[in-house]
């Protein structure tokens, strides 16, 4: 049955390579969100096509978000012999900016064939995962095979900002939930031959400083916010940032050095805009965004407290300037047993495709795993798919073709050992 399914996910190469080439073909931007009604539009009819029952899913209370830019999710169901165990494929569509095209040697969004490769923005982040799981288990109904189980696919929208949108939507909508959902895949681009078991936390905090406006020739008439924000930058580094760098996990975080609990400068403004004309001003609004990855083993208490005991330090001085923070974004660590249910699958599968023994990773950065895990309930949730992290985000992303048909492979055997046959 194994190879008969195999031999289906060679058939179906050609395919599997022409439907990624469509789906990076619509530049699908966030933000601002372009082109998500087309792009579900062409992923629901691939699923209708396969025999796929699909709705659209749009989130609850965001319909004036972007009026422009509307929100749709899309989610196919392909029931087997029974309704249960079921299987839920995800993966996001939306991609992160092109960025200076001229850092790029091919057309972002050509989908250009070359060097075993599909170049372009979304290739393996990660619209290779999306047409991965589809034509996983489509090579099983090729091959003849009946699941005892169901499968869900979804194709959501906004991961790239934090998925409130996307997953977390479906999740809270009852579309994804332990109420009748047992296996999550999210097929982000991990690498051929590992399995993701979860992520980091992360606090965004978004920290604002407010001064008095001066003639920048009598800047002692005035209060300068970019200097009050300039100080709390520094105190990051040099208070903060230090004693982060000793605290490591036990999770396996790759690459390495993100084993270490962190903190970026993710935005910096004060005063006027760059791009205008200047004039004599001192800056009475500075605004830092700071982006904290935390470890499971820290309290987000303890996270928030950190960077408020800095700003305590400059209230402090009493020097004029009021300070103020909003957390932009919060999200808790997860992370899935290497014994669970779907993790052993595909561990297992892996050894069978690619014939070495799978390695157990966690993510740097967040995925979507957190609503699947914190809204949702569903445990038993990984991430795997073709592409390779590092890719990711930068210029020239592609998907080596070789891997994403051995991903497809490895998703099919899970998928047969997951659900069963009837």
């Amino acid at each position: 049955m194994s190879k008969a399914v195999l031999e289906a996910v060679d058939a179906l190469r050609d395919d599997l390579v022409a439907f990624t080439q469509e789906l990076v073909r619509i530049p699908t931007v966030n933000p601002p969100g372009e082109r998500y009604g087309e792009c579900a539009g062409l992923i629901g009819d691939k699923l209708r096509e396969l025999g796929y029952e699909v709705r659209e899913i749009r989130p609850v209370g965001w319909s004036s978000y972007d009026p422009v830019n509307q929100r749709v999710n899309v989610v196919g169901r392909l029931t087997g012999a029974r309704t249960r165990p079921l299987l839920h494929f995800n993966g996001h569509f939306d991609v992160v900016p092109v960025g200076d095209p001229d850092a790029w040697t091919r057309d972002p969004f050509g989908a250009e064939l070359a060097g075993g490769r599909i170049w372009g923005r979304g290739t393996g982040d990660q619209k290779a995962g999306i047409a991965a799981s589809i034509f996983a288990v489509e090579a099983i109904r090729r091959a003849g095979v009946r699941l005892a189980g169901s499968v869900e696919q979804s194709a959501t929208v906004d991961e790239e900002s934090g998925g409130f949108t996307g997953m977390a939507a479906l999740c809270r909508q009852g579309v994804c939930t332990s109420a009748d959902t047992d296996h999550v895949v999210i097929t982000e681009p991990l690498d051929v031959d590992r399995v993701c078991l979860g992520h980091r936390g992360v606090l965004w905090t978004e920290v604002t400083a407010r001064g008095l406006a001066a003639h920048g020739s009598m800047p002692g008439l005035g209060r300068s916010a970019a200097d009050a924000i300039a100080r709390l930058v520094a105190r990051v580094d040099t208070e903060l940032r230090p004693r982060l760098e000793e605290r490591t996990t036990a999770m396996p975080v790759a690459p390495l050095e993100a084993r270490r609990a962190t903190i970026n400068v993710n935005a910096l403004h004060a005063g006027q805009a760059v791009e205008v004309e200047q004039t004599p001003m001192v800056a009475d609004v500075a605004t830092a965004i700071f982006d904290r990855r935390f470890l499971i083993e820290e309290r987000l208490a303890d996270v928030r407290a950190e960077l408020g005991a800095l700003m305590d330090r400059e209230r402090a001085r009493d020097d004029g300037i009021e300070w103020s923070s909003r957390e932009r974004m919060v999200v808790e660590p997860v992370f899935t047993d290497a014994g669970a249910p779907v993790a052993r699958a595909f561990a297992l599968a892996i050894r069978e495709v690619v014939g070495r023994d799978a390695t157990f990773i966690a993510s740097p950065g967040t995925y979507d795993q957190k609503h699947v895990v914190r809204i949702g309930g569903v445990r038993d949730c990984i991430a795997y798919g073709p592409g390779r992290l590092v890719t990711a985000h930068r210029p020239d992303e592609y998907v080596v073709i070789d891997e994403l048909v051995d991903a497809t492979k490895v998703m099919a055997l899970a998928a047969l050992r997951l659900l069963g046959t009837a």
